[in-house]
């Protein structure tokens, strides 16, 4: 008898710091037409470790935008709930050696980024090392940096079939684990929530791609299951940049209190993606149209739902 697959689980992971916008909307669908197209579990987390950016209304209003939209979800989580479960990681990581303290200011990374002969020019500034051998000012409150190991990581991309290498010490760098405020960092934390909560499938926006080879590292370091990556189009507005809350797109909240129809809103989104759609569609309308993406990339076996 053949080993079956574990059932497939995806999530939706906004950060309630505001309203969702469009581009949001756009990944939230695409993360719920690839977990109900595998016939799935779908989660909804909100990662509301940044307390100083929530805002308590983000909530219910991104729970009212997704039920508007026709998407819901299995399960429901907080970071703000789970900070045991992030301690804990970090001490494991700690009692191995494999972190330091770090009291350095971005001014003063910059600075020794810009002094050094031997600087990277990557797409991202290289943590220089100034506290590996020991904090350059002791009196400060510290950060916590994971020392990354001297290899190359590889990811590949299970939609675009993508593969990505990256020199951790040279491209990446030790990067930190939990601030010296004490909030834990992304990416420790979303390592550690997949892991705990059996996600399988992570669909998310293509600003994150280059942050994943570092997230396969980590999860190795915790001997966790690094999951299927896929990563999707960020949208955009005439000027070809990305929609974000700070640039001022428009809020899915104002659609929805606007009386504007969701189905037309779930056409216009999918029409983005180069789909052709009615002038009105729901969310499982578009469950053909995802499937064929997969199929086009590659995928084979998918459930007959």
């Amino acid at each position: 008898m053949s080993e079956s697959r574990p059932a497939a689980v995806g999530r939706f992971a906004p950060s309630p710091t505001g309203a969702m916008h469009l581009g949001n909307a756009r990944t939230a669908l695409l993360a719920w037409l690839h977990s109900r197209a595998l016939g799935g579990r779908h989660l909804l987390r909100f990662e509301d470790l940044d307390t100083g950016r929530v805002r308590p209304w983000a909530f219910d209003v991104t729970r009212r935008d997704l039920e508007w939209l026709g998407l819901d979800w299995d399960a429901e989580t907080r970071q703000s709930g789970r900070l045991e479960v992030y301690a804990e990681a970090l001490a494991r990581l700690t009692a191995a050696g494999e972190t330091y303290p770090c009291t350095c200011t971005r001014r003063e990374i910059a600075q020794a980024i810009q002094e050094s002969a031997g600087a990277p020019h990557g797409t991202e500034p290289v943590y220089p090392g100034l506290c590996r051998a020991g904090t350059v000012n002791p009196g400060r409150p510290a950060a916590r940096r994971w020392r990354v190991p001297d290899r190359t990581v590889c990811v590949r991309d299970a939609l675009t079939g993508e593969t990505l290498c990256q020199h951790l010490p040279g491209e990446v760098g030790d990067f930190v684990l939990q601030r010296n405020d004490g909030v834990y960092a992304y990416h420790l934390a979303v390592v550690v929530d997949d892991a705990a909560t059996g996600v399988t499938d992570v669909v998310r926006g293509l600003d994150l791609w280059t942050a994943t080879p570092r997230q396969v590292a980590l999860q190795g370091a915790l001997g966790l299951p690094t999951p299927r990556y896929l990563h999707v189009p960020l949208m955009t507005d005439f000027r070809g940049e990305r929609l974000a809350k700070r640039g001022g797109a428009p809020p899915v909240q104002a659609l929805r209190e606007g009386r504007e129809d969701a189905g037309r809103v779930l056409a216009a989104l999918a029409r983005s993606l180069g789909w052709e759609v009615p002038e009105r569609v729901t969310a499982p309308d578009l469950l053909p149209l995802w499937r064929r993406t997969l199929d086009q990339a590659g995928w084979s076996g998918l459930p007959q739902i």
